[in-house]
């Protein structure tokens, strides 16, 4: 849900042997959802105004509208390799001598004077709740989305002007233009970067994001271990590309738990799949809940919804003495809740048999909460959750290989079923507004994270995407108090060397 875990989950391992449960307690933001491309229009490796077979409407500066985005869908799920040539022509000469400032430049931006992370980042911040009273049947139309493109190709002179090295030009744009670049992406919820210099490695996209003055910290779940910081000093997550993980669907979620989300988030290809796929998936939430059915919205916002982020199947109890079945399985509840739980930072509650499926399954649940939030700065109500993601309904639909203790599943607020019919309808809504980008090396996609969902499509070879998620924007880091001493990463490191 808007609030979920990231990715896979929290692997509870080693019961069976009477040891607590210690591995990965499912990522509910971001978990992985299984294989199966989502719907929508491709933003591909072509600049803006290039041709794009099978894609109705150009990405031009002003993303497709949800009309347009509508429109492109009776071209279906296709993911096509975009071509160029036309666009070859009128920038070619840029482009050529984009590439020799490149070779030029050095490899890396100087970040003497930038802080180190490696030791401390700021929490995440607390997820801003403003989800009472929204009226389903009067929502405020929808007049721009995201994303937005500012493509390095097309500033001209504006990053020609002087001696410099084409990165130390770029940055100075950067911070010229941070306010409106800012103001920009409050009114799109995204923007892409496209065909800039700075950002091809760790170094210049933390000088970059840098520039314009985004505060790091920690992402809502960093001790769940989903992503393993890669960057440390840079405060540079990878973005799931770990090679078990290739083939399973992200579906579209916030980077958000019912207790903390990050402000924004700026995600970085450094390396695309060598051998294709993995497009990242974007979509406007205040798009999608315009386009839902009404009678669905409402009834999902009023019976609000829970998550369940993992399950631990105990069934040894059931082999155990009927005198000690009880007292066992509410020693190991409580045992979890109390050792395990407190490290993913998430409002859990260990309940045991809730899918029916099996007495002796504890599932981790998260608490009720709205499926609907409106934006904290402009009050735009947004689908605020994770469903797309973390329904098993959609999953068991989709080639799936997750292991059944990261299965996720979505409930009720009375941790009742949700009607598939809904689901599935939810899902097509989705779907028909999911924007998909098939990111090249350098590319930059800076999202408000209230305001959009993202995901990431399969692939295949080797991949390196990256994500630094960020509590404010400004020369201040409004949270600076809350700074640990140390960042946590014993529960991190323990699950990326062994799950």
């Amino acid at each position: 849900m808007a609030g979920s875990p990231p990715s896979s989950r929290v692997a509870l391992a080693g019961v069976a042997a009477g040891a607590a449960a210690a591995a990965v307690l499912g990522s509910a933001a971001f978990a992985v959802g299984p294989a199966g491309s989502a719907t929508g229009p491709v933003l591909s490796s072509r600049l803006r105004g290039a041709a794009a077979p099978g894609v109705s409407g150009p990405a031009a500066n002003e993303a497709s509208s949800g009309s347009s985005s509508v429109a492109a869908l009776s071209l279906g799920s296709v993911v096509v390799a975009v071509a160029v040539a036309g666009r070859k022509q009128r920038v070619g000469a840029k482009r050529a001598a984009k590439v020799a400032r490149q070779q030029a430049a050095s490899s890396s931006v100087a970040t003497a004077t930038l802080k180190d992370f490696s030791n401390s980042l700021p929490e995440c911040p607390a997820t801003i709740w403003k989800a009472d009273n929204i009226d389903i049947d009067n929502l405020p139309p929808v007049t721009t989305t995201g994303p937005l493109i500012i493509d390095a190709l097309e500033l001209g002179d504006a990053l020609q002007n002087n001696s410099n090295s084409n990165k130390d030009t770029e940055l100075q744009w950067f911070k010229a233009q941070r306010s409106k670049i800012m103001a920009q992406l409050q009114d799109h919820g995204a923007i892409l970067f496209r065909n800039f210099d700075t950002t091809q490695d760790a170094t210049g996209f933390r000088a970059f994001y840098d520039s314009l003055e985004l505060n790091p910290c920690l992402d809502p779940i960093h001790t769940s271990g989903l992503r393993k910081m890669e960057h440390k000093k840079d405060a540079v997550y990878e973005a799931v590309n770990k090679p078990s993980l290739a083939q399973h669907l992200v579906g579209l979620h916030n980077e958000s738990t019912c207790v903390k989300t990050a402000t924004y988030g700026a995600f970085v290809c450094f390396k695309p799949a060598d051998e294709g796929g993995g497009e990242f998936l974007l979509a406007d939430g205040a798009a999608i809940i315009n386009d839902m059915d009404k009678d669905v919205l409402r009834r999902v916002y009023t019976d609000k919804i829970r998550i369940s982020v993992s399950n631990l199947d105990l069934n040894f109890i059931g082999a155990l003495p009927d005198e000690y079945k009880e007292k066992t399985a509410s020693w190991f509840q409580d045992l979890i809740l109390k050792t395990v739980a407190p490290k993913f930072d998430m409002d859990l509650e260990m309940i045991y048999g809730t899918d029916k499926s099996n007495p002796y399954r504890l599932q981790a649940i998260e608490h009720a909460q709205s499926p609907i939030n409106t934006h904290p700065v402009t009050g735009q109500p947004v689908w605020f959750c994770n469903i797309h993601n973390h329904s098993r309904y959609l999953r068991d639909r989709r080639p799936c290989t997750v292991p059944e203790v990261g299965m996720t599943d979505v409930y009720k607020g009375d941790l009742s079923p949700i009607d598939y019919n809904d689901v599935a309808h939810i899902n097509t809504v989705c779907e028909r507004n999911i924007k998909r980008i098939l990111m090249q090396k350098g590319d930059v996609i800076l999202l408000d994270n209230y305001r959009v969902l993202h995901g990431r499509d399969v692939f295949k070879g080797e991949r390196m995407h990256a994500v630094t998620w960020f509590e404010s924007c400004g020369k201040d880091n409004v949270r600076a108090g809350e700074t640990k001493a140390k960042t946590d990463d014993f529960m991190n490191s323990i699950i990326n060397k062994t799950i």
